[in-house]
């Protein structure tokens, strides 16, 4: 990108920009200033005016802000009389119908063969409908009922004249006001995060002039509003996981507990992008969170579930955590691992040819590839929670359950009623050889 970026520069009268290709929908550029008001006279003079103060702050990053307005399009205006086109009892429709017929052309019928309909067109020649000179001699025919319905045929100059102007060459309207953008792609080597933040700063402090209101918009408005809806997914995706525990184990304070596990996988995760100075993609780390939710749980419901069957046998609190501990550290450890080096391919862009693998022996194995800046943040998010999750699982979950049940006991003391502490009619082992 940079040595095209380099080869094509200072070519007169061209507005070039060199972007990666994009797969997947449509998106807007990493900086997008939207100016919205009435005038667009009013919006391009601001939005000239904005793209010079922004090129002054000598940002570090912007590749080069362009108007997505073309102000200097050239425009050829049929300017008609219409006090000497009613006399000659002709009106605008048939005069624009005729320039139609003769620069773009009209529809006189349709060809059509086994697969699809071709409109037929009839215009006038190329050396023809591109002279101007030879469309003012274009000649319009009428019927005059004045003179008893007689075919006349008027030249278009006896009530036309031409003017050459400069126009715009497209309007875009948002929210029934007319906009004006100025964009630009940011320069790899840069973070995209720290020039957009300049380019708000500078923003801010230039005085638009009334009537027009300058916004922000492009990529990180997109972000933005993606960030919003993953964060209601994630509050939804937490209220069921948090219901699905209370109806399972008939209890808050043990869904409290389980569930902080999921507050430990978030920290892991901003710890594990934080140290290895990874990006953060607000989209894909994000969908990584929601599916982290729902992962780390499972070890939190496999130690809480186990301890409870250990009580319900009649081992004492502390007895049952221990061993609840020990027997479940193993599938915990386990199912943690898998998980972690099933995705780690997938983090770091383990490419595979099979097809060559198969027909030459020669997998082509390299690493990266375009799809590593897509499914990498998902996947690094995940490795990255599940194994703090895993490890923070094995010493907190039972030491929040000890707290909590020595906290429910004080509270029954301080109502008078009986402590649950569990009596053990025989030892651990004795009870479990019992249940085998």
């Amino acid at each position: 990108l940079a040595k095209i970026r380099n080869s094509v520069q200072g070519v007169p009268g061209a507005k070039i920009a060199i972007a990666q290709e994009a797969s997947g929908p449509p998106v807007q550029k990493e900086i997008s200033l939207e100016m919205a008001g009435d005038n667009v006279d009013t919006l391009v003079n601001t939005g000239i005016r904005l793209k010079k103060y922004i090129e002054k702050q000598n940002i570090q990053g912007i590749e080069g802000l362009v108007p997505d307005v073309q102000a200097d399009k050239p425009e050829v205006i049929f300017d008609v009389d219409r006090e000497r086109a009613n006399r000659e009892a002709i009106n605008t429709t048939q005069i624009g119908r005729e320039i139609q017929a003769a620069v773009l052309g009209w529809e006189t019928s349709k060809f059509r063969d086994q697969n699809d309909d071709y409109k037929i067109m009839l215009r006038y020649k190329v050396d023809q409908r591109y002279n101007v000179d030879m469309l003012k001699n274009l000649r319009i025919q009428y019927r005059d009922m004045s003179m008893g319905g007689a075919i006349r045929s008027v030249p278009l100059s006896s009530f036309a004249d031409i003017k050459y102007e400069n126009t715009f060459g497209l309007i875009k309207r948002k929210n029934q006001k007319r906009l004006v953008t100025i964009s630009s792609n940011i320069l790899s080597g840069h973070n995209e995060q720290a020039v957009v933040e300049e380019v708000k700063k500078a923003a801010a402090d230039f005085s638009a002039p009334n009537g027009v209101t300058v916004k922000f918009a492009g990529a990180q408005e997109e972000q933005a509003e993606t960030g919003m809806f993953l964060l209601g997914a994630l509050g939804v995706s937490f209220l069921l996981i948090f219901l699905i525990l209370v109806i399972q184990f008939n209890s808050i304070g043990k869904s409290l507990i389980i569930f902080i596990e999921i507050l430990f996988s978030v920290i892991g995760v901003l710890l594990g992008f934080a140290f290895w100075k990874m990006e953060f993609s607000i989209v894909m780390s994000g969908v990584g969170i929601i599916a982290l939710a729902g992962i780390v749980v499972r070890n939190g419901i496999l130690l809480v579930e186990f301890t409870d069957l250990l009580r319900e046998k009649g081992l004492p609190i502390f007895d049952a955590i221990v061993e609840a501990g020990k027997t479940r550290m193993t599938p915990v450890i386990l199912t943690a691992s898998a998980t972690i080096l099933g995705l780690i391919p997938l983090a770091i862009g383990l490419n595979i040819d099979f097809t060559t693998l198969f027909r030459d022996l020669n997998p082509h194995i390299y690493l990266g590839g375009d799809s590593t800046a897509f499914w990498g943040p998902l996947a690094w998010t995940m490795i990255f929670g599940l194994g703090f999750a895993t490890f923070l699982t094995l010493i907190m979950v039972p030491v929040m359950y000890l707290l909590s049940e020595r906290i429910k006991n004080r509270l029954r003391k301080w109502r008078g009623l009986p402590i649950n502490t569990g009596v053990a009619p025989k030892s651990v082992d004795q009870l479990l050889e019992a249940e085998i």
